[in-house]
């Protein structure tokens, strides 16, 4: 009899087969509990998770809604209307969000749940501080460009602006309650954002940004945060800065960015001008070199503006009015220039108003053309033979006069000078009292927008105030328009540029600031400060020529030097203003480029964050700032002083 032949692989299938069969029969009732509880868990998730994304949608679609409203229609009572829209939405949103609170335990996934949470509470608490904002500017609607009380509007442009501001002034004691309720609101806002770790997040999904606008809402709480906390104090003293509890006398000195200096630009001219219940009387300028020919100089000058300007320091090196703004702190120069402008004849002065071109440029972008008697008309529109707005051409053409200036050496007054040197500035005063008038004279409609051009002024510090009363000067600092170098418990980094004797070269200049940040096992950081400066534009001997710049790094108190490149004159690191320096010396040559690089390490290490605050140097328009820390980096225009977080 033949015996079937069984091949082994037959053999192998049978068995598999088998006991497959054996697994099911054995774990039926298993296998049947795990699919029940998969189908349980993905209906845990899918159900609640559909609720929650048709509830997100609504809630987007009402937000975007009041996003319109508030841009297109500019209406108080639909604006309101639209608050309660979105606060319903998000109230359903959270209590099908709530569902999901079971997945706040899991890995991973609970991050992202608790991250939703604190940005929902963190809506209600925006919310509640944009009701109380509603409330709190309806009586000033017109101003911000919204729909207001008819019954309230003037019959004028003039009067119109002039009774806005008397309202202004004689209502901020009733603002400053309901400001504190704010601030209350959107700190518990922040209290909650700040929960959220952008770092958790995909860099893009299907190619849009995803990290960075998480970044960018988180910034945006925090600067909200900050700015109605900072407000506050400039509100209490506001009565005294705008004349409302006594006449003021102020100093206002104008800075040319153009020739840029530490605390913003050269002090070209100056003026005297009476506050009185919120209003300027008109102003009439002169030339700084008018005030310094009063001034016997009495105090030596910093090394770099003896050893680069030359001029009357060869013989006398102590330093002239014009020259006293070379401390980065605002205060720090005033104090020395209000000191000596009085032994020049400016005395009973209440305080110091700085401001430079860019605030012309702000103002002359909303008013448009206006013309300034005996001197023409003046625009924003770009002049080719500048390539920069036909105002700065215009001041500039009419400031400096192509020629050389000689001073005595035994005196150190100038005896040879260009024929337009003695009225060279009288143009700032006639345009500044044509700004004033005509911004004065604007129909309600332009009032949002020269309130915002001169907040935007403030804000990128190129209006900047010194008091001599310590509550006002106080109140100034809060709101971060003094011009301080700031303590800060954290990384620091402020770039001080001063041109001296590059004529007005700044006009072409671009900086790109890049630090690359090393953090070691231990906590230690390294970093790697890059500043690249490019000239983009010819030589012509006048507003363009070779700069000679004094760079000053300011960084952490205690910080080590380890390397340093890029400077012509390397001075020693020092001590200043709580902060340690790292400075020097270069040429910028029209069309070139020059690059400093410094190494160097913290006094301190780091542990699960890491934080920097960046400060801007006044004059300048928004130099590039990137910073790479690992795998985190950010990159950003500086316009305004910037604190900066990083998880570890």
């Amino acid at each position: 009899m033949e015996i079937p032949q069984i091949k082994p692989d037959e053999l192998v299938k049978k068995s598999f087969k088998e006991k497959l069969v054996s697994f099911v029969k054995k774990r039926k009732w298993v296998l049947v509990g795990v699919g029940v509880g998969l189908a349980v868990f993905m209906a845990a998730i899918i159900i609640p998770g559909l609720l929650v994304y048709k509830n997100a949608r609504a809630l987007t679609a009402s937000a975007r809604k009041l996003e319109s409203v508030v841009k297109d229609e500019q209406n108080i009572i639909r604006v309101r209307e639209e608050i309660g829209n979105v606060r319903s939405d998000l109230t359903s949103l959270q209590k099908s969000y709530k569902i999901l609170g079971w997945t706040r335990i899991l890995p991973l996934v609970g991050g992202y749940y608790r991250d939703g949470d604190a940005v929902m509470k963190a809506g209600q608490h925006g919310l509640d501080a944009a009701e109380i904002i509603i409330t709190t500017v309806e009586p000033y609607a017109d101003i911000i460009g919204f729909t207001g009380d008819p019954s309230k509007e003037a019959q004028s442009g003039e009067e119109n602006a002039n009774d806005r501001i008397e309202f202004i002034v004689a209502t901020i004691d009733d603002v400053i309650p309901q400001l504190e309720e704010i601030s209350q609101k959107v700190k518990l806002a922040q209290a909650e954002i700040d929960k959220v770790n952008p770092n958790r997040y995909p860099v893009k999904v299907a190619g849009r940004e995803v990290r960075n606008k998480i970044k960018d809402g988180v910034a945006m709480v925090d600067q909200g945060a900050s700015l109605v906390e900072d407000s506050i104090p400039l509100l209490r003293v506001a009565p005294y800065l705008m004349g409302i509890d006594g006449d003021r006398e102020y100093l206002i000195l104008f800075q040319n960015d153009k020739e840029l200096r530490p605390t913003g630009g050269f002090l070209t001219a100056y003026s005297l001008a009476d506050v009185s219940e919120g209003k300027f009387s008109p102003v009439a300028s002169d030339d700084i070199y008018h005030l310094d020919g009063r001034y016997p100089p009495s105090v030596p000058a910093p090394d770099p503006v003896v050893k680069y300007i030359k001029g009357p320091y060869v013989l006398n090196k102590n330093v002239r009015l014009r020259d006293m703004n070379f401390s980065p702190d605002f205060a720090e120069s005033m104090d020395l220039f209000v000191e000596a402008a009085e032994k020049a004849g400016i005395r009973d002065i209440d305080g110091v108003i700085a401001v430079d071109t860019q605030v012309l440029v702000n103002l002359l972008d909303v008013l448009g053309q206006i013309g300034v008697p005996g001197f023409g008309n003046f625009s924003t529109e770009i002049d080719p033979r500048c390539d920069c707005p036909q105002v700065i051409y215009e001041l500039e053409s009419f400031a400096d006069q192509e020629g050389p200036v000689i001073w005595d050496p035994l005196t150190g007054e100038i005896i040879l000078a260009p024929p337009n040197m003695d009225n060279r500035k009288k143009i700032v005063g006639p345009l500044m009292n044509s700004i004033l008038s005509n911004a004065l004279g604007q129909p309600k409609e332009k009032l949002p927008d020269l309130f915002e051009a001169a907040f935007k002024s403030l804000l990128e510090k190129h209006v900047l105030l010194y008091m001599l009363d310590d509550e006002a000067q106080a109140g100034v600092e809060s709101f971060n328009i003094a011009g301080r170098i700031k303590e800060y418990g954290g990384d620091y980094l402020h770039v001080n540029d001063a041109n001296l004797g590059g004529r007005k070269s700044n006009l072409y200049v671009n900086q790109e600031v890049v630090q690359n940040i090393e953090v070691a096992p231990d906590g230690s950081v390294t970093k790697t400060l890059t500043i690249t400066y490019k000239n983009t534009k010819d030589y012509d001997g006048w507003l363009n020529s070779v700069l000679p710049n004094w760079t000053r790094i300011y960084v952490p108190r205690g910080s080590e030097l380890i390397d340093s490149s890029g400077f012509e004159d390397k001075a020693q690191p020092y001590e200043d203003l709580g902060k340690t320096v790292f400075a020097g010396g270069f040429e910028l040559r029209p069309n070139g480029v020059v690059q400093i690089e410094v190494v160097y390490k913290l006094p301190f290490g780091v542990d699960d964050e890491y934080k920097m605050l960046i400060q801007k140097q006044p004059g300048k328009d928004a130099p590039l700032y990137s910073i790479e820390l690992g795998k985190q980096s950010e990159e950003l225009f500086l316009r305004t002083d910037k604190e900066f977080r990083f998880r570890i």
